[in-house]
């Protein structure tokens, strides 16, 4: 009978361990590296280092991701025609940094204004069958951050 209710105190426990490391959504994520860095898409967004968002209207973005139709004068590009995710890519010592969309930013939170127009503080070219343009744009801004409107005021 003590075995029986030491399993039932365990087995919760185990579940909501391996739930809160996000294991039950296993498989490849969305990542790039930077500085030896790894930056991957979060699976739950409550395991996120940092959030972004995305806005349909410029005054309200706080940094511009213009969609390219050139790889060569993309400051990001991803462009991949596999089906399965390269084994040890974004493999680093240190964890990774996890970002999220997240569809109620805080104010501390980067806007993103994605468009094809524009001034734009990045460009990003994807051609992937993986990555969608809005994880493209989620993670060069969650690894390098929004441009301070006040430091570009500045140059």
């Amino acid at each position: 009978m003590l075995r029986l209710k030491i399993l039932a105190s365990v087995v919760p426990l185990a579940i909501a361990a391996l739930f809160a490391r996000g294991e039950f959504l296993a498989g490849p994520r969305a990542c790039i590296e930077i500085a030896g860095t790894s930056v991957q898409i979060a699976a739950l967004s409550w395991q996120a280092h940092h959030n972004v968002a995305f806005t349909d209207d410029p005054s309200h973005a706080t940094v511009r991701v213009q969609i390219s139709d050139d790889a060569e004068a993309a400051d990001f590009t991803v462009i991949d025609d596999i089906d399965t995710a390269e084994a040890g890519a974004c493999e680093s010592n240190a964890p990774p940094r996890l970002v999220a969309i997240s569809r109620n930013p805080s104010p501390s939170d980067p806007v993103i204004y994605l468009s094809r127009d524009g001034p734009a503080d990045y460009r990003i070219f994807v051609s992937s069958k993986s990555l969608s343009l809005l994880d493209a744009a989620a993670l060069i801004v969650g690894a390098r951050g929004e441009r301070r409107r006040v430091e570009a005021a500045l140059l």
